[in-house]
Order: C-alpha cells, then sequence, then structure tokens
C-alpha cells in the first residue's frame, strides 16, 4: 500500500473538532457497510479487508485517520478508487450543521464566518485553501420553491466574476433540485473568465524578485471555477469560463493588448481548451479552438475520457490524484484525437501513440479501419535514407523519416458510415435474456437513433449489418468479419451493466419507482440520463417496460389547482373514496408487505353514471392519459397474466367484464373466474408462466399493483373474493344542474395540469406510509365499533381506505365537511358491503325465490286437494334435494326467467339461506317408477341437496 499524493495531502489530520467527528464517521460507516477492520500490524495505521463494490472481494483499504479515499489494493485485477463523498455524500452535505455551528459556540471574537465555506473547499473539494485567501466568502441562499415548495435555505461559497458573482450551493443541495449554483441576478460574465490573481502575463522588472511566479506559456481553460482552482494546485494556469458555451472574446482581447503593451518580453501563450469530457463540452471545443484559430491564437486540447457511470471534470481528478503529469500527457492525447482536422491527422496521432500497425477509429462519427504494410514500411525508410545520404532529400531526424514512410504505406478505410457506441449491458433475469444497449450516431445532423444487439448479432458480421441497417436508417457496416471482431473486443471490454426490471411503477429492490423519464427514489425525484437510465445512489437502473406510457409534468407553475373542489362537486364523497384508494395503490407493495393485503376497488353503476369519467380522470393524476383500463373477456389467461405483470403500485382497471353477450366473449371467456385473481388480494402470484430456457424453470411473478373492477354490475363470485372489494356505486344521482359545468371540466381536463399529482404523494412516501400504518388498526376498530359490521376482513379493508383519507390530507387539502362526509360513505359502504355478503348471490336467490314458486304449484286444482313438492325429492324434515333439469323443464313451461345451467350450477355451492350439502344420486320422496312386482318403488334422481333450517313439512 502506497500513498498517493491525494493521500498526503489530505491525510495532515484533523485541524478542528468537526473535521474529526467528520472522519471518524466516515470510518464507522466503512466499518459497518465494508466490513473494513483496522490493520493488526502498524498500530491500526490502515482500514483493511473491506468487501470492494466492484470486484466484490475482501481488498479494500485506506487510512484510518484519514478515510478521504478507499482503495482496492487488487491493482492489476481491479484497482478501484471510491472517494468517500462518492461513498457518503450525505456526510458531505450538511457543513453549516457540522462546521458553522461548531464555530457558533465559541466566543464571538474567535468565530469564524466562513467556517463552513473552508470545510467546503478544503474537505469536500480537496484545495489548499490558504492559496485562496481573500476570494470566497460565505453567504446565504434561500428558494421559497424549494424542497417540495416549502422552501429551503443553505450557506453558499461565492467567488467574483466580471462584475458579478457566482455562489455554489453547499448545504443538501437535492433540496433545489437540479440547481447546484446560482449566478447574481441580472450579472452577465459572457465574454469574461474567472482566474486566480497569481496568474499574470506581466514583463518582469528589475524589482521582480528572481523566485516570482513566470508568466504561463500555456493558459487552460476549463468550465468551473472549481477546475480552475485544482488545475492551478497541480502548477498549471487556468481560466474559469464558467460555461461551456461561454468564448472568452473580450478576456482574449484584453490579454492580446496587454501582451502586446509589454513588447517582445511576453509571448502569447498556447490556449488549451480543457472542457469538460461529456457531449457538450466536447462539442464547444471543436467549435471555440476554430473561432481562436481563426483569431489567430495557438490552440491545443486536453480531455478527459469518460469511462464511468457519471461525469468526471477536474476537481474529480484532483481529488483522485490523476493530475499526475503521465496523467496530464493521456488528457493532451484524448484532446488531440479530439481536434484533428482530417481522418488521417487522427489515425496517424493513434499510431505514434500505441505503435499498432491495425487499428479502427471514429473521425466525424464514422468508423475508419488503419493497417500499415510493414514491408512497405521497411522499403520506403530504406529508400527515404538513401535518398538522404544521396542528397536527394533534405536532412531528416528518425521521426520524420519514420512519420514519412507512414504516410506512404498505409491504407486508410471508411468501414462504416456511422458511429454505433456500445453503452451498456442489460439483462432480463427471469427469461435470461440479454442485450447490448447501442447509441449510433451520425456524421450529418440527425438525431442519434439508440436500440439493442443480442450478442449473435455482434458476433456476425452479416447479422450485424441487417440489425445496423433496420435499427438506424441509413446505416450501413461495410467492413469484414475480423474487423468487427476487433471493434466489438474493444468495445466490450468490461461493459457497464444497468441493472432491469420488466415492469413500470415501484421495484421493491431498489426502493425506487421507475415513471418513464422520471424516476422517484425515497422521496427524491430522478431524471433518466442521456442513455436512458437512472443513476440511483451506486445502481444503474431501467425499466425495459415500454408499452405503458406515463408522462408526468415537473412543472409545478403549470398544474391546476383547484381539481379536488371539482372533483368533489361532481363526485362527492364517493369520487374521495376512489382517489384515496388510487393514491393507496401508489404503495401497494409497501402497504402489503406490512398488512400482507391490499383491498380490491369495485365501481358499479348504471350506464352514463360517470364511472368512465372518474376512473380516466383519476388516470391523469397518474400521468397516464386517455386510459380507462383493459377488458377481460378480450384476453386470454396468459394475456391477463401478462397485463397484470406490466405494473407495480399503480392500479389495473378491469372494465366491461360483466357483458353477456356470447357473441363478444369467445371461447377462451369460459375460463374466466373472478376466484383466478383472489391471491393477488395479499400480494401473491394469480399464475404461473413457464420460461423458455431449455429447463423445468417457471415464473411466478407476485402481484404487485392493486385491482379496479369497473363494471354496470357487481361481479358474481365466491364469499372470499367478495370480502377483498370494497364497492362503490354510482346511480347517477350526483349528477346536477348546478355540477355539470364540473362534470364537465373533469371530461375534459389535460392531463398535463394534472400529472403532478403523482410527485407529489410520491416525494412524501415516509409520511404517507407511517399515516396509514397508524391509522389503518384504529380505524377498522371504529368500524367494528358500528351496528351491521362484525366480518374482520372488512373492517380492516375500510380500515385502510380510512387511514388512506387520512394520508391523502398529506398531499392535497380536504376540508372538514369533505372528511366528515368521506368518512360516513366510507361507514356505509362497509355495513352495505356486510349485508351484500351475509346474503345470497343474485342468482342464487333468484333461484330459491323460483323454487319455493314452482314447488308449491298444486297438483290438483279441486277445492281441497292437498298440495305435495313438486321439485323436492327428499322427504326429510329440513333437507331439500332437486334436480336441476327438472327445475328448468319446470320453470319454462310456467314462464319463469332463471339462469343458464351452468352459471347456476357455478354459484349454487355458495348458497347461505340454504346451505349446500352434497351433489348425489337420491331415492326421490315424490317420484316412483314400477318394480319387479308391479307395484310403484322410488324413482333414483341425480340431485342438489341443500340444508332447509326453516323448512317444516309441505302441506296445503
Amino acid at each position: 500500500m502506497t500513498a498517493t499524493s491525494t493521500d498526503r495531502r489530505r491525510s495532515g489530520g484533523s485541524d478542528s473538532d468537526a473535521t474529526a467527528s467528520l472522519l471518524r464517521d466516515i470510518a464507522e460507516a466503512l466499518k459497518t457497510d465494508y466490513g473494513m477492520q483496522p490493520s493488526k500490524h502498524n498500530g491500526g495505521k490502515f482500514l483493511q479487508k473491506g468487501v470492494c463494490p466492484r470486484c466484490r472481494k475482501k481488498s479494500l483499504w485506506t487510512y484510518a485517520e484519514s478515510p478521504w479515499v478507499v482503495k482496492c489494493e487488487r491493482a492489476a485485477k481491479c484497482g478501484a478508487e471510491f472517494p468517500a463523498k462518492e461513498l457518503y455524500p450525505d456526510y458531505f452535505d450538511s457543513w453549516t450543521d457540522r462546521f458553522q455551528k461548531v464555530e457558533d459556540t465559541k466566543p464571538e471574537a474567535e468565530r469564524n464566518p466562513h467556517a463552513a465555506a473552508d470545510a467546503y473547499l478544503k474537505l469536500s473539494r480537496g484545495f489548499d485553501i490558504g492559496r485562496l485567501a481573500g476570494l470566497y466568502t460565505q453567504e446565504h441562499y434561500y428558494d421559497a420553491r424549494a424542497d417540495d415548495g416549502r422552501g429551503a435555505a443553505s450557506a453558499t461559497v461565492r467567488f467574483t466574476v466580471a462584475g458579478t458573482w457566482w455562489e455554489r450551493i453547499i448545504d443538501k443541495p437535492h433540496r433545489f433540485g437540479s440547481k447546484k449554483a446560482n449566478f447574481k441576478t441580472g450579472g452577465s460574465y459572457a465574454g469574461h473568465w474567472w482566474t486566480l490573481p497569481s496568474i499574470h502575463f506581466n514583463a518582469p522588472t528589475p524589482d521582480t524578485p528572481a523566485d516570482a511566479p513566470k508568466p504561463p506559456a500555456e493558459l487552460w481553460l476549463v468550465e468551473g471555477i472549481f477546475d480552475d482552482i485544482a488545475l492551478t494546485q497541480h502548477g498549471i494556469a487556468a481560466a474559469a469560463l464558467l460555461s461551456c458555451n461561454n468564448y472568452p472574446e473580450h478576456e482574449l482581447a484584453a490579454l492580446r493588448a496587454h501582451i502586446k503593451r509589454q513588447g517582445s518580453m511576453v509571448p502569447e501563450p498556447r490556449l488549451v481548451w480543457a472542457l469538460d469530457g461529456d457531449k457538450a463540452g466536447r462539442a464547444y471545443t471543436l467549435k471555440h479552438v476554430a473561432r481562436a484559430r481563426e483569431d489567430g491564437w495557438a490552440c491545443e486540447a486536453a480531455t478527459i475520457p469518460q469511462y464511468g457511470r457519471s461525469k468526471v471534470d477536474w476537481n474529480d481528478l484532483h481529488l483522485k490524484g490523476k493530475l499526475e503529469e503521465k496523467d496530464i500527457a493521456e488528457y493532451r492525447y484524448q484532446g488531440a484525437l479530439l481536434i484533428a482536422a482530417t481522418a488521417k491527422d487522427k489515425a496517424l496521432l493513434i499510431y505514434n501513440h500505441t505503435g499498432r500497425n491495425t487499428f479502427d477509429f471514429v473521425f466525424d462519427q464514422r468508423w475508419y479501419w488503419f493497417k500499415l504494410d510493414i514491408e512497405h514500411f521497411v522499403k520506403v525508410s530504406n529508400t527515404i535514407e538513401q535518398e538522404i545520404k544521396d542528397g536527394k532529400r533534405p536532412e531528416m531526424d528518425k521521426a520524420a523519416v519514420r512519420e514519412a514512410a507512414v504516410l506512404e504505406s498505409h491504407t486508410l478505410s471508411p468501414i462504416c458510415n456511422c458511429n454505433p457506441q456500445l453503452l451498456y449491458y442489460q439483462a432480463n433475469e427471469v427469461t435470461q435474456e440479454a442485450w447490448y444497449y447501442f447509441r449510433v450516431s451520425f456524421p450529418r445532423d440527425d438525431a442519434d437513433v439508440k436500440g439493442t444487439f443480442t450478442a449473435g448479432q455482434l458476433v456476425a458480421a452479416s447479422e450485424f449489418k441487417k440489425q445496423l441497417l433496420h435499427m438506424a436508417p441509413g446505416a450501413m457496416y461495410t467492413g469484414n468479419a475480423a474487423q468487427l471482431e476487433r471493434i466489438m473486443q474493444r468495445q466490450l471490454d468490461a461493459p457497464k451493466v444497468v441493472q432491469t426490471v420488466d415492469f413500470v411503477g415501484y421495484s421493491p429492490k431498489h426502493k425506487t419507482y421507475l415513471l418513464g423519464d422520471l424516476a422517484v427514489h425515497q422521496g427524491h425525484v430522478l431524471e433518466a440520463n442521456e442513455d436512458d437510465y437512472f443513476e440511483v445512489g451506486r445502481t444503474s437502473l431501467k425499466t425495459l417496460q415500454r408499452s405503458i406510457k406515463i408522462d408526468i409534468n415537473t412543472d409545478r407553475a403549470t398544474q391546476e389547482r383547484a381539481w379536488l373542489n371539482r372533483l368533489w362537486s361532481a363526485y362527492g364523497p364517493r369520487g374521495i373514496v376512489a382517489l384515496s384508494y388510487w393514491l393507496g395503490s401508489l404503495f401497494a407493495e409497501q402497504i402489503r408487505a406490512e398488512h400482507k393485503s391490499y383491498p380490491f376497488l369495485e365501481i358499479v353503476g348504471a350506464p352514463n353514471a360517470g364511472k368512465s369519467t372518474l376512473i380516466t380522470f383519476l388516470w391523469k393524476l397518474l400521468g397516464r392519459d386517455g386510459y380507462e383500463g383493459f377488458d377481460p373477456n378480450k384476453s386470454s389467461p396468459a394475456g391477463r397474466q401478462r397485463t397484470f405483470s406490466q405494473v407495480s403500485n399503480l392500479p389495473i382497471v378491469l372494465i366491461e367484464s360483466d357483458r353477456a353477450d356470447s357473441a363478444e366473449k369467445g371461447p377462451h371467456v369460459r375460463a374466466f373466474d373472478w376466484d383466478e385473481f383472489k391471491d393477488a388480494y395479499n400480494g401473491n402470484p394469480i399464475r404461473t408462466m413457464g420460461v423458455k430456457t431449455g429447463g423445468n424453470e417457471t415464473y411466478d411473478p407476485p402481484f404487485r399493483a392493486s385491482l379496479v373492477i369497473a363494471q354496470n354490475a357487481p361481479i358474481d363470485a365466491s364469499q372470499a373474493m367478495k370480502e377483498r372489494i370494497c364497492h362503490i356505486y354510482f346511480d347517477g344521482s350526483h349528477k346536477t344542474a348546478a355540477n355539470k359545468e364540473d362534470g364537465q371540466w373533469i371530461k375534459r381536463a389535460p392531463g398535463q395540469q394534472l400529472s403532478g399529482f403523482i410527485l407529489e404523494a410520491l416525494k412524501r412516501e415516509r409520511e404517507i406510509l407511517k399515516t396509514v400504518f397508524d391509522h389503518t388498526e384504529p380505524e377498522a376498530a371504529w368500524l367494528e365499533g358500528h351496528d351491521g359490521v362484525h366480518n374482520d376482513r372488512l373492517a380492516f379493508n375500510h380500515g385502510q381506505m380510512l387511514a388512506l383519507l387520512h394520508a391523502l390530507g398529506r398531499v392535497v387539502r380536504l376540508n372538514d365537511k369533505q372528511l366528515e362526509a368521506t368518512r360516513a360513505a366510507l361507514l356505509g359502504m362497509t355495513r352495505d358491503r356486510q349485508l351484500t355478503i351475509s346474503g345470497d348471490h343474485p342468482t342464487v336467490a333468484l333461484f330459491w325465490e323460483t323454487f319455493d314458486y314452482l314447488d308449491g304449484i298444486p297438483t290438483s286444482t279441486l277445492k281441497g286437494q292437498l298440495y305435495t313438492p313438486r321439485l323436492n325429492h327428499s322427504g326429510r324434515v329440513g333437507e331439500i334435494a332437486v334436480n336441476l333439469n327438472e327445475y328448468l323443464e319446470m320453470a319454462s313451461q310456467h314462464r319463469q326467467q332463471v339462469p343458464a345451467l351452468p352459471e347456476l350450477k357455478k354459484v349454487l355451492r355458495n348458497s347461505k339461506t340454504r346451505p349446500f350439502l352434497a351433489v348425489k344420486s337420491y331415492a326421490s320422496a315424490i317420484a316412483t317408477r314400477p318394480g319387479p312386482d308391479g307395484k310403484a318403488v322410488p324413482r333414483t334422481v341425480h340431485c342438489w341437496v341443500f340444508k332447509d333450517p326453516k323448512a317444516a313439512t309441505r302441506s296445503a
């Protein structure tokens, strides 16, 4: 283990109690999170044997007293380095709390008003602040819109720039969204730069000390002030442009005029454009170099290769000790490649730098192949040397001879008219399918195209050519198989891996919501990067599900604020109940993890009662505009399974499932049974699927969503299924002339004005879940304390709904009238549901009504004739035995409308008023047949047998 310059610079011990506290916190976190242990030798100088996050070996080490950078000691096989500020960003987010408050406890005369700024620059940025004395101040910034509209304040580090100022937010900057810095309102730095006072271009005078800094021969132009300071502390003169698109025309003109006044004592510096290595920085480097050369400036470039998962700048390299001489040489080489004028110039740069005889490279977003003919190169070299000896060529050094020979003995061939660049590898852990995700860039101004290649398409030139042309219009690969293999070997060397999920919504494993172009992780909103994935801590994550579109408007200023009152006006308490369920759907997985269940919602009512309008409106609140649900009657069991697996913590809405038109249903509908969804109540799988792996693997995806049933009539299902449902009925009575306008607004409201609701809810995930968990059981007990409620499951389900009503108040403002009316509505829903599950299914009730009528029809119309059973084949008191075919035949004779036999058999076993006993053959008490001796004997009849507690004997 050897210390780098960064370690030596930062290992000088703590100079304050707050610094020592920070270092102790980091060291303890490393022990807990990575299993690091104090070394047994060297007096515990090192922490070691931690598990490396990259290679997963116990090879992580750092200095015990100054754990600023944690490293993997397997330098050849891994060699990863992790700055403490990347591992524990929260520890580097509260500078005022950790440092300024310590100062506030000191006597006023001893206080440092810049303590937080000093600590930030020294500990977070790694600077020697002694060189920066007087160049910055600690200031204060406040944004009333930050932190989800609650407002937030932070200390800042402020630098003066060309008559204006720039400041960096240093306390919990994530509260301010993407804003990390702030410029003075009305100020402008356009055409100017910021430099340290030590950077000058003054000619020496007789009074100038011999050891005084001399005018630099080069001036590096970087983007940020911290980049400038980082390079300057490594002996490189730099100026900060503060933005990649800022060309410092005023400063360059002033510098040239100043140098002219110095005479020949001070030469013009060479400009080294060292902007950030991202796409914008590279593009503006090319533009600025071209403009500066037109203005007569000598120019070079230096570029940081961007290999990691996030952008690396010069300050980052300073922290990692990557600004040594050999490192700077590499960045200059990368910059030279970037600004090479022609493909040939770039090829020669690569050849001279690497010495390889064959290689591929990209120039102007095209692939080229360079090959040096060694035999011809030797011949040409010998010829040139001989011509020099013979005086036919001027004198040349060996490097010049070599370059001339290369120019005459190489071939340079374009092999692809675009630039397919591997971004990362992604796989579906369930199906074992995997893809390589590429970005295809073009030399013209066409937008980049992104898509996937399979392993087979990357190893066969013909397949690669077809997939490339299929994915990107006009993209053509003309190289051969050997060239493709060489290119892929380079691109596939240790590719980045992005974890995937195959659904939209909440991933419990990552505690993250994936919603189109946005993600929400523990209350923080994240945007997908330019490569279509999210950075969640140290994890890269994306969803493979593209068929469901979630479009969320993040601009709070364009959100409609009166929609809740319009919803109340149009739908009253039942609309608020549905809204509460929609809110709970966003946390269904977390609620099921705690409560082991989440109820279903049934929205039922007459046609034109407003059910579809309400559901479509609620979807708009979640960013899904123009959608209501899907019809399970139009899908197979496998299709329903796939639909149910597409989302997590979002509702699944089944519509029109009560249609009775057999022509519309199709043969697959006979297998559709509401009870197949019963296990979804607890989040269990509803169906097992096979996996195409060549083995006997199966896929049992858990139910991750919530279930909403919307139709005109209540569902036909078992009691167990009905107990899992919260039922809302709309009869159209809520529609009045007074609320017609609000109802029409609900119907036409643009989704962009409503979709902010989902973000406001997810930002409050922790407090919403706490509210639900704290209130569910008390509310369930409250419901059970009322007459007419005695089913535990019903009480708990509706108790969850009441708890969600409390949680809804954390997102929107409900007044006391709305709260009380909605509570009363939920109590009424619970009572009504209790009556529903306590009575017979409507089909069963109809059966017994017609049975009693038909069974009691007299056998004779003669006055005084006894009545005898017509359908009940049982002669036992309190028992009924009925043959269903006889029942249907008699019903038809007497013009009674009864359900079809298959539907009747499905529900009769759940009869409550007359419990089902068995299906068996019965010796009839009312039907006979001739016996062997001619006498009548009871006929054997296949009967459904029920218990009839209220029945006595049947007589006239």
